[in-house]
């Protein structure tokens, strides 16, 4: 009886990691928002115990070292575009996304974005967008294939009919976004909080989401 009780409880285990392990509910329809056809990652946030000097300073300094931990693309592709009051500091980043790292397996592409962000007083106002991968290099780094986030991970093409699955290929670049987008996001209003830990989120005392 004992073993028969052990199997049991073996076999709802794995059903439940499997379960766990294939959720893609994160990663369905609206996901990834879209604005006039174009994907849009979009982040607002206030910090009122800081001053707009400090918040812009902060800002400036993320974005900064966006720019100088990218690696290098074809042609000058990840640099600072803009940088004053009008619209704000926007730039050019280019970063490995892996899918995965073995041994004698690397499965990954050059992630390429443009970020903005604005700074109206304590206010801070993120937009990422010309997201772009490319995939497929051989050694010499050649050769690959360019996917605009449009064509790859929006909803028309990297879910099925019924919106309830990810398609195989195109699922992955989608996941990896998803994620990538809110580990921007929440190293910048990391920058203004030491977030503390509980079940499920963050809680940052002196930060206000939009």
């Amino acid at each position: 009886m004992k073993k028969i009780l052990f199997s049991i409880m073996m076999l709802f285990a794995i059903n439940m990691m499997v379960s766990a392990a294939s959720d893609d509910s994160k990663y369905l329809a609206g996901a990834v928002p879209e604005e006039n056809g174009m994907v849009v990652f979009k982040k607002s946030f206030s910090v009122p115990s800081n001053s707009p000097q400090e918040v812009s300073d902060k800002m400036r300094t993320f974005v900064n070292q966006l720019v100088e931990t990218s690696i290098t693309a074809p042609g000058n592709y990840a640099r600072v575009m803009e940088d004053n009051q009008k619209e704000g500091i926007v730039a050019r980043v280019c970063e490995w996304m892996v899918f995965k790292k073995k041994a004698l397996n690397l499965d990954r592409t050059r992630f390429r974005y443009q970020i903005s962000v604005k700074t109206e007083g304590n206010r801070v106002t993120m937009a990422i967008t010309n997201l772009t991968y490319y995939y497929g290099e051989d050694m010499e780094g050649e050769h690959g294939i360019i996917f605009k986030a449009e064509e790859w991970i929006s909803d028309g093409e990297a879910l099925n009919k019924a919106k309830t699955k990810l398609y195989p290929k195109s699922g992955k670049f989608r996941r990896k976004t998803v994620d990538r987008m809110e580990e921007i996001f929440d190293q910048a209003m990391d920058l203004f909080d030491v977030p503390k830990s509980v079940p499920m989120k963050k809680v940052r005392p002196n930060i206000i989401e939009d």
